[in-house]
């Protein structure tokens, strides 16, 4: 979202924006000998036992890597319903997002806990870079340095040995957990082993591992086979010095004996080998029908999470690298029906239909305030398609609709990290019954009983999951199964059984428990994962996503439990590749996972102060020299953020290398209020020259040195108002600006400067709106929505130059011809004083043309987007392009003076590449620019600088 507000970031404002909690949110601090966790009041119990967990992994953590971290900060932020955790040194502290997770990643363990380690690895991988080089530039850069120093280590690294360690120290992890890495199963089994460089910079048309699953896979490999301490040593061969090509692959073979590539290609073959001989002992495949979908198998594409609407018929989510999600009818013979398009999904998998009705929750973001994010539910008539907002501000992560759809059962967690399951009314949201929990476990996917009175659903303990049958009327609740390592998922009641996900023998599949006797049984055998059992309305037909290298596909097939396999009750998982060789090797190991299985019972206490985040608004973290964006100057500077993110500061000193000249600057902007409060402060020497001829030729060029002081101070308001499918903001900013410059003596002046003798005083106030349909990976620009621009800068103190500019400019996103095409119209107009000052342009000038200020300008243009391919071209270790792409364009503009008028019409073409060099993780996009001045039979050919692709 805050992409949107791109266009007027460092226009008046040079700090971007960040997120906040309300400022009426009151702040506590734990301190222990080795960590301060930050916490809204309210969470003390939680942070105190956070703090606990914190202190007992913090050796077993990185003891592998070798290192002790220094102390270090964490915040936990519960105002948002956003399932997440990271670590970052801009500036240096964790941040936990206390909110648990519903899918299959959560495991058996608690969410906090399981970010605890996870996270804190991280931290001790940060910490690693402290030696070699490393060593030098900390106290050249700050913190900044661990970014420097890390340049080129890959990010499934990073992401994968955290995995890794969560595998190890925890009775459960993703690297137990076999739907993490389906997708790289199904491609191994299915033939279709990707090379390293696509497997690491990714694909815009097939499915490819992400961070973490690659990560995991390929730094366990080197763990189990080459010893624990293994990326202790690679990396302390890379520290010494990283900065040359291909230094991480280097230093992984001084170590080791194996490139990256040849490390990524004997995982892949062990990996392929283990999972092919767990297929065979496999029983035979369970028969499928499958519902007729749209998509071909070319581009990779989801249909998930079924659920039935009639006999025939299921509502079932698409998505893909084609398709932002979206609610699609399947049938059995006939067309795929698009039904409808929600906004920020929280959960896809708890998708509900009953009752004619569909409901699913959805994040909403407090317009002002980032980090306060509530997740309410949305309820869809499928008959009329009317939508209806339940839980107004609430926090319900999982919901289910009672069979006639009058009632909903949902799972909370309060900003105390309190769980519950809730009862609200369908019709009108309100709260009937909140059921008690007396031990605090968490709820996880509740559906209800075909009876319409009883909920069941998965149950974390501390101990591990199970399955409960709970009874709101009368409070009882009944356990199917006994508390186990089991990642039990995804229960769905039906006549006396209840069927789930089990991964129980190694592969996600549909396994069922009678109600009444407790007799478990095995209802699929699907070869990379069977998921979401929904049961016909007439209980003859059993659907289920079903898992393949192209994208899963809602299948069908009869239901029928004398057909079900009996089987024994799991106590434990099957073990994942890798997991017990990993959790033998960590000397702390089986200690840590028996601590975390336990309930917290230390009477540790430890302080608790207060926390004023306006007391500790300023934090130095980052210093050094830093390179301007445009390659002319360095600045020796340093940079301040709270970690709170309400204030960010910069100080420096800066010297341009055109001009040779120097200056000293600062700004603050505080982000902690309603308004964002903005200031920038610059004092500095120009060294310039011009022309101070009237007529032809130029022959007549006098230089001159001065000083100029520049501040820039005021207000901005963002607001995102995202509520549907479109991404939506607004951003209203006003701004104070002054100029004075001293011992100018050129005998003219360039209007875009001040005055020697007459400052600059003005005011300039933006307004920006934006509305733009989101897009899938494939698009190459939105395909429907529109911006407007609105610019009012003046001068109305009466003193120093004069100068007026009002100017809007506005677009509007319509699809193109082809799926991936779009189409922007864009128009504006400016008008402008600018008699004796010259304000910056507020309008787009035609392309290929050097700005011309004139006193009325009129633009339009049109650009029409289209992808040309979608590759996986190599060349050798140096580049990766994934995509082609163009944009046509048409430009025209008039601009009039009291003198003259001027007419353009530009005609262009814009081709870009998509690519990755060196095989470094963030991709860049660059390329040429061809213009045609059809006035002038002229053409401008100009490159295209490189943009970084998030």
């Amino acid at each position: 979202m805050l992409s949107l507000f791109a266009a007027l970031t460092g226009s008046a404002q040079s700090l971007p924006l960040l997120e906040q909690n309300p400022p009426s949110l009151p702040w506590r601090e734990v301190r222990t000998p080795h960590f301060r966790v930050l916490y809204p009041a309210g969470l003390d119990s939680t942070a105190q036992r956070t703090a606990r967990r914190l202190e007992q992994v913090r050796e077993p953590g990185t003891a592998t890597l070798g290192v002790k971290p220094r102390p270090i900060a964490v915040v936990l932020q519960n105002q948002t319903t956003v399932s997440n955790g990271f670590v970052t040194f801009l500036p240096r502290h964790s941040e936990f997002f206390i909110t648990p997770q519903q899918a299959m990643d959560l495991g058996t363990v608690d969410w906090l806990d399981g970010l605890v380690i996870h996270e804190y690895r991280h931290v001790g991988q940060f910490e690693k870079a402290r030696q070699g080089v490393g060593r030098i530039l900390g106290p050249l850069f700050g913190d900044g340095a661990l970014g420097i120093a890390a340049v080129g280590v890959p990010q499934w690294f990073f992401e994968g040995d955290a995995v890794g360690t969560e595998t190890a120290l925890t009775r459960s992890g993703r690297g137990r957990v076999p739907s993490f890495g389906v997708g790289l199963r199904a491609n191994l089994l299915s033939g279709r082993r990707y090379a390293y460089p696509k497997s690491v910079n990714g694909s815009l048309r097939d499915n490819v591992p992400n961070w973490y699953v690659l990560g995991y896979f390929m730094t366990s490999y080197l763990k189990v086979h080459h010893g624990p301490g293994v990326w202790s040593s690679v990396f302390d061969r890379y520290y010494r010095f990283p900065f040359y090509p291909f230094s991480f692959s280097h230093a992984v073979r001084r170590t080791t004996g194996l490139r990256v590539e040849q490390l990524y290609n004997r995982t892949m073959h062990e990996l392929d080998s283990v999972w092919r001989a767990q297929q065979r002992a496999q029983p035979a495949e369970t028969p499928v029908r499958e519902f007729v979908v749209r998509e071909s198998e070319r581009v990779f594409t989801q249909y998930e999470y079924p659920q039935y609407v009639s006999d025939s018929t299921v509502l079932a989510f698409k998505s893909g690298l084609g398709h932002i999600p979206q609610l699609v009818k399947l049938s059995r013979r006939g067309r795929e029906e698009k039904v409808f398009v929600p906004g920020l999904l929280n959960l896809p998998e708890m998708l509900s239909v009953n009752g004619g009705r569909a409901v699913w929750p959805e994040f909403r973001v407090h317009p002002r305030w980032g980090q306060k994010i509530w997740s309410e539910l949305k309820v869809l008539d499928l008959a009329s398609g009317k939508l209806t907002r339940i839980g107004k501000e609430g926090r319900y992560s999982a919901a289910a609709l009672s069979p006639d759809g009058s009632r909903l059962v949902a799972v909370q967690t309060d900003p105390g990290y309190h769980h519950s399951l809730v009862v609200l009314n369908t019709s009108t949201g309100a709260v009937e019954q909140v059921l008690p929990n007396p031990q605090n476990d968490f709820y996880l996917q509740p559906r209800w009983h075909p009876d319409g009175r009883r909920i069941v659903a998965v149950t974390l303990k501390k101990a591990g999951k199970t399955i409960e049958v709970l009874d709101p009327a009368n409070g009882s609740v009944r356990a199917l199964l006994p508390v186990a390592n089991v990642n039990l998922t995804n229960p769905q009641p039906w006549d006396d059984f209840v069927l789930y996900n089990s991964p129980q023998a190694g592969i996600d599949n549909i396994f069922a428990v009678n109600i009444s006797s407790g007799q478990t049984y095995r209802v699929t055998s699907r070869p990379f994962g069977a998921y979401q059992a929904a049961v016909a309305p007439d209980g003859r037909h059993l659907a289920f996503h079903d898992y393949r290298a192209t994208g899963s596909r809602v299948v069908e097939m009869p239901l029928d439990p004398a057909a079900w396999t009996p089987v024994p009750t799991a106590t434990a998982d099957a073990p994942g590749i890798y997991a017990a060789e990993l959790s033998a090797q960590e000397p702390a190991g089986a200690g840590i996972a028996a601590l975390l299985a336990q309930p917290d019972t230390s009477t540790v206490r430890y302080g608790v102060q207060r926390y004023s985040p306006l007391r500790h608004a300023f934090n130095v973290f980052s210093w050094g020299l830093v390179q301007s964006p445009t390659g002319n100057g360095v600045t020796l500077g340093v940079r301040s953020q709270d970690l709170l993110s309400t204030t960010q500061a910069f100080a420096g000193i800066g010297y341009d290398q055109v001009e040779r000249t120097g200056s000293v600057s600062g700004g603050i902007s505080y982000q902690g209020q309603f308004p964002v409060l903005d200031v920038d402060v610059t004092y500095g020497g120009r060294n310039a020259a011009l022309y101070t001829d009237r007529v032809q030729p130029l022959d007549t060029l006098v230089r001159d040195q001065w000083r100029y002081a520049r501040v820039t101070a005021g207000m901005r308001v963002p607001l995102t108002l995202t509520r549907s499918r479109f991404l939506q903001g607004l951003s209203l900013g006003s701004y104070y600006l002054h100029e004075r410059v001293y011992d100018y003596d050129l005998p003219v002046r360039r209007r875009t400067e001040v005055s020697a003798t007459r400052p600059l005083h003005a005011v300039q106030t933006t307004l920006f709106y934006a509305s733009q349909l989101r897009q899938s990976a494939r698009d190459v620009a939105p395909r429907a929505g529109g911006n407007l621009l609105a610019t009012w800068r003046t001068t109305p103190f009466g003193t120093g130059l004069k100068a007026g500019q009002r100017a809007a400019q506005a677009s509007l996103f319509l699809p193109g011809l082809g799926r991936h095409h779009a189409l922007r119209l864009r128009a504006g107009y400016q008008w402008q004083d600018q008699r004796q000052y010259q304000f910056a342009p507020a309008v787009s000038f035609p392309r290929g043309e050097s700005y011309v200020s004139f006193d009325r300008l009129r633009t339009s243009s049109a650009d029409y987007y289209l992808p040309l391919a979608y590759t996986h071209w190599n060349l050798g270790r140096l580049l990766y392009i994934q995509r082609l792409r163009a944009t046509a364009f048409l430009d025209m503009a008039r601009g009039e003076t009291q003198s003259r008028q001027t007419n353009y019409r530009n005609v262009g073409l814009d081709a870009l590449v998509l690519f990755n060099v060196l095989r470094l993780r963030t991709p860049l996009e660059g390329g040429v620019r061809v213009v045609y001045n059809t006035y002038r039979k002229t053409w401008v050919v100009e490159p295209l600088a490189f943009n970084i692709r998030f």
